[in-house]
């Protein structure tokens, strides 16, 4: 019998790995930001905001359907590609290393404050004699995991990357999932959440930005042909590819929206406000006890750990694929620039602010770089000297245009909502 276990584990953890990339566009894509911004927004709105998790999913699937056919086809992963094919491309390619960078950043800053503050105020539950002593005990608890990942940064290989972000992301996926079968909402209630609409009050407009910029991650596009490079697929991998960029976008999109459904089950129709980290992790309490507070947190730990692996790594990503068109795990630059970036994820530990309200808003600097992701991918892959008879068809088109249309206009609805803020 334990034969059997261990050999359909074992083909379990196959399948996993045979997906790939998909993890790393889960890890991108799913973190704290996310579980911040869904819980906000089912525990005060119910599923309005579905209908954006929808799209912003949709579109992701046919922005890494169109990076990873590009890279396969042509070889060239895309800032590279950006700087040699297109007119005014090194400026262009620059300002999205500067763009992404600066976003990704800041949601750095606000997943490590609420990761921390997430596991301080569990170990307060079970050691009540910590009690006010929670800017030392957070702090304290950052700097481990930051250290303990830049260590990993430093050592490991793209295999062992992707082998860590299987076990964040399969834990954070299992966990929300058995979290929203617990739940259980109304088929209805979330059927309605697919009818457009933004909730009328202050930050309405700041959440949508939010979900579109945690969710629709340009950084997620233009790493994908890197992350493929890594996993060594081919020209003869353009199918499995495609199957791997669809299972990305239906796994962020059943995730997403159980965290959204799950907060609305214990939050919205008991009036309840979230103020601190504690509040999203005790969602569950009242349905199903104690046991729910242990499900939910090692989601919440998931989403937060499998966001900070890859988002320390970014900007050497990114510069290495703008200048050489190569993933570069080994270099001094990219040693210190992800040891920039773990300084950078202390802030709101150092600050001891509130990291749920920090993390809302980073989310909405995310949306701004993206039409100009979307444009770049849209003039390449068109190209017949580049594609051959692999360029874009009238669906990808279609879906190409609809998210830049529906980027351009987040990212308008983002800077209405950063002037209302101010």
């Amino acid at each position: 019998m334990k034969n059997t276990d261990a050999s359909l584990l074992g083909k379990f953890y196959q399948l996993l790995l045979s997906i790939g990339p998909a993890f790393f566009a889960i890890g991108f894509t799913i973190g704290t930001g996310s579980v911040t911004s869904m819980v906000v927004a089912g525990s005060q709105y119910g599923m309005q905001l579905l209908w954006v998790l929808f799209l912003s999913c949709l579109f992701s699937w046919v922005l890494m359907e169109a990076y990873g056919r590009y890279y396969l086809v042509t070889g060239e992963t895309a800032l590279y590609s950006f700087r040699k094919q297109l007119k005014f491309g090194n400026i262009i390619g620059l300002l999205i290393i500067v763009g992404i960078t600066f976003g990704q950043w800041n949601s750095l800053i606000g997943i490590l404050g609420i990761s921390a503050n997430a596991l301080f105020e569990t170990l307060v539950l079970f050691f009540p004699n910590l009690e006010g002593r929670e800017y030392w005990g957070v702090l304290i608890i950052a700097l481990l995991v930051v250290g303990i990942m830049y260590v990993v940064l430093l050592k490991g290989t793209y295999s062992v990357f992707e082998n860590i972000l299987i076990v964040f992301v399969s834990l954070m996926g299992l966990s929300f999932l058995l979290s929203f079968f617990v739940v259980l909402p109304s088929p209805k209630a979330v059927a309605a959440g697919m009818i457009p609409s933004i909730p009328q009050v202050e930050v309405g407009k700041m959440l949508v930005a939010a979900f579109v910029g945690t969710t629709m991650a340009a950084a997620t596009f233009l790493s994908r042909p890197l992350f493929i490079q890594g996993k060594n697929w081919t020209k003869n991998d353009l199918e499995r590819q495609r199957k791997d960029a669809m299972w990305a976008a239906i796994l962020i999109f059943a995730i997403s929206g159980s965290i959204m459904a799950v907060a609305m089950g214990a939050f919205f129709h008991e009036g309840k406000v979230i103020t601190k980290v504690l509040d999203m992790v005790t969602t569950l309490e009242p349905i199903a006890g104690r046991f729910a507070i242990t499900i939910f947190i090692l989601g919440t730990l998931g989403a937060g750990l499998s966001s900070i692996f890859p988002i320390l790594m970014i900007a050497p990503l990114l510069i290495a694929d703008y200048q050489k068109g190569e993933l570069d795990l080994k270099s001094t630059q990219f040693k210190v620039l992800t040891g920039l970036a773990c300084l950078v994820a202390l802030t709101v530990p150092i600050l001891g602010v509130n990291p749920i309200q920090a993390q809302i808003l980073t989310q909405v600097f995310n949306v701004f770089i993206l039409p100009l992701v979307i444009l770049g991918i849209m003039i390449l892959i068109n190209r017949k000297k580049l594609m051959g008879e692999h360029k874009a068809g009238w669906l990808l088109n279609i879906g190409l245009t609809g998210a830049l249309v529906f980027a351009c206009i987040i990212s308008y609805n983002g800077i209405l909502a950063i002037v209302e803020k101010l």
